[in-house]
């Protein structure tokens, strides 16, 4: 039941988003959410939902949501829970849907990819963030010469991009495109714990994880009831957009490049390895918190890189870390340090690894020089 939607919404008290909207709810954001369409109608969208645009063949607008998916991700992140509905981490911003067939993770993309125009249309909108829920293992978004000329063209134009790392580790874990592109920021689903999901697809490509597990969704396009097994990388990619929001709402003034490094600059890696980047939660756990209560977390200038070059370790296969890292789902008050979804312990046999290395790989790795520069941004 709708009713019943905001008491599951836990990771709203993990973050501590009560605390965050004493100091903004993201007003002054808009995100443009390119899903299935948004349905503006649900108690907790009315108002919330701006002019959109459709970028499918069919018939119908960016506010025809064919099954639910694109008014979940728009409640997740601008929800205001009236009606029972869903609490959106950033209830203050407002939303433009971009309307675009989904696809399945293996399904191959038609040749004139409509992601690469509803990626252009986003960054001709307002929004300043462009939350993308399509993924698949196929490289998308491309052009009809083969290039993501529409995401370096968000880029230019100061949009900061966000899209899911993938939902199917355990069918391949095949790399996840927009994701996977350097303009976009990659996000991995983490659980309650702040551990990586099993479903949540890894690799170098993971910049940052946010909560995707046991989260309320529209169970259809009825919109009639929620249903309790949402989460995943779409659940995930859209606190992460709902995040920034949030954090640009404070600093109106920065750049999108400021903005990630903070998120990046304050996500929980406690217990990790110095200078390690984590195959399955990026620079480690989302905690917008650290920025709004707190004020921590270095943006750095306006135009540098979205990412600096960095000296990581770069093995073939994420090697087992040395030991598990304890869950730390409950930590210092204020600051949203709660969500933790940084190292994932090795559950026994259940192929889920924490951290690209640990102590002892990592003095091994150094022993034979295998350490490389990646970059994973370029100038915007």
């Amino acid at each position: 039941m709708a009713a019943d939607a905001r008491s599951k919404q836990w990771y709203l008290d993990a973050m501590y988003a009560e605390e965050m909207w004493k100091v903004t709810t993201g007003e002054g954001i808009k995100v443009a959410v390119i899903d299935s369409g948004v349905n503006p109608s649900t108690p907790s969208l009315k108002g919330q939902v701006l002019k959109g645009v459709n970028a499918t063949d069919e018939a119908g607008g960016s506010t025809d949501d064919y099954n639910g998916q694109g008014t979940t991700t728009a409640e997740l992140i601008a929800g205001t829970g009236k009606g029972g509905g869903l609490r959106g981490l950033a209830p203050g911003v407002k939303i433009i849907p971009v309307r675009i067939p989904l696809l399945e993770h293996d399904e191959v993309p038609q040749i004139n990819d409509p992601l690469d125009g509803a990626i252009r249309a986003a960054a001709d909108s307002d929004a300043q963030i462009i939350n993308i829920s399509v993924g698949n293992q196929y490289a998308i978004g491309l052009n009809m010469f083969g290039e993501q000329a529409a995401m370096e063209y968000a880029v230019r134009k100061g949009k900061l991009l966000i899209a899911g790392t993938g939902d199917n580790a355990e069918k391949g874990n095949k790399t996840q495109y927009p994701a996977a592109y350097p303009e976009v920021v990659g996000v991995a689903s983490s659980d309650r714990g702040g551990r990586a999901t099993r479903q949540s697809q890894h690799g170098k490509h993971v910049d940052i994880s946010a909560p995707g597990e046991d989260i309320p969704r529209w169970c259809d396009a009825e919109f009639q009831s929620y249903c309790d097994d949402g989460g995943g990388a779409v659940a995930a990619t859209a606190l992460a957009s709902a995040s920034a929001a949030l954090v640009w709402s404070v600093h109106p003034e920065w750049t999108a490049n400021q903005v990630l490094r903070v998120l990046f600059d304050t996500a929980d890696r406690e217990g990790w390895v110095e200078g390690t980047h984590s195959y399955y939660s990026g620079h480690g756990g989302i905690r917008p918190g650290m920025n709004v209560l707190d004020g921590k977390g270095n943006p750095g200038a306006p135009d540098a890189n979205l990412l600096p070059d960095e000296v990581m370790p770069s093995p073939s296969s994420p090697p087992t870390p040395s030991a598990p890292a304890a869950s730390q789902a409950s930590k210092a008050k204020h600051g949203g340090d709660a969500i933790v979804a940084g190292p994932s312990e090795k559950a026994q046999g259940d192929g889920r690894l924490g951290l690209i290395i640990g102590a002892a790989a990592a003095a091994a790795i150094l022993a034979f020089g295998a350490f490389a520069v990646v970059r994973k941004r370029r100038n915007s």
